[in-house]
C-alpha cells in the first residue's frame, strides 16, 4: 500500500452522521427498559462505536473485545483468533455486537458464536458497514447501516496496515 493510492469516498460525514442517528434511534427503541452490554470488535469500530453511544439514551455498558483474522494484507486468513478478551460477565445479559464491517463473515460469526456460549439473555448485531459480495459464512445483521461494493474499504475507524483510520469520510481503495 502506497501513500499514492488512490481514494475514491463511499459515505461522507453527514452521511454517516445520519445513518448512525438512525441506527442509535432504533437500538433506542428496541432496548428501552433494559441495560444491554455493548460489545465492540477493535480495532476498526472505535470510532463509529464513540458516535454511535454519544447518541444511545440507555443506561448500558461498554465492552470491548480484539478479535483478528487478518495479517498484514488486504485478504482475510480466514483463522479468526481472539486476542484481547472482555473482561464483563456475558452471562444473563443483552449483548449488542456492534462491528465495523461485516466481509466474509467468519470473525462475526466467530464472535457471535463465542458469546453465545457465555449464556447471554440476547445477542444482537450492530453494523454499520456490510459487504456480502464476499460472504463466506450467513450472518444476521440487526442493524445496517450501509451496504457496500466489493472495494478493500478504510476511513471512519477501518484501516489498511494501520493506515487511513482516521479518514472522517467512508472510502475504498483503488479504482
Amino acid at each position: 500500500m502506497t501513500s499514492q493510492e488512490r481514494l475514491s469516498v463511499l459515505a461522507g460525514r453527514e452521511e454517516i452522521a445520519k445513518t448512525v442517528t438512525r441506527l442509535a434511534s432504533e437500538i433506542n427503541r428496541d432496548y428501552q427498559g433494559k441495560r444491554p452490554l455493548l460489545v465492540g470488535a477493535l480495532k476498526g469500530v472505535f470510532v463509529f462505536m464513540a458516535d454511535l453511544v454519544r447518541q444511545l439514551d440507555l443506561p448500558g455498558e461498554i465492552e470491548f473485545i480484539r478479535i483478528s483474522s487478518y495479517g498484514a494484507g488486504r485478504e482475510s486468513t480466514g483463522k479468526v483468533k481472539v486476542v484481547q478478551n472482555m473482561e464483563t460477565p456475558a452471562e444473563g445479559r443483552d449483548i449488542l455486537v456492534v462491528e465495523d464491517i461485516v466481509d466474509t463473515g467468519l470473525t462475526v460469526s466467530f464472535l457471535l458464536d463465542y458469546l453465545s456460549q457465555k449464556n447471554p439473555a440476547s445477542l444482537k448485531l450492530c453494523a454499520l458497514l456490510d459487504k456480502p459480495s464476499r460472504r463466506r459464512v450467513q450472518v444476521n445483521i440487526d442493524y445496517l447501516g450501509f451496504t457496500v461494493p466489493d472495494k478493500f474499504i478504510v476511513g471512519y475507524g477501518l484501516d489498511c496496515n494501520e493506515e487511513f483510520r482516521c479518514l472522517p469520510d467512508i472510502c475504498y481503495l483503488g479504482d
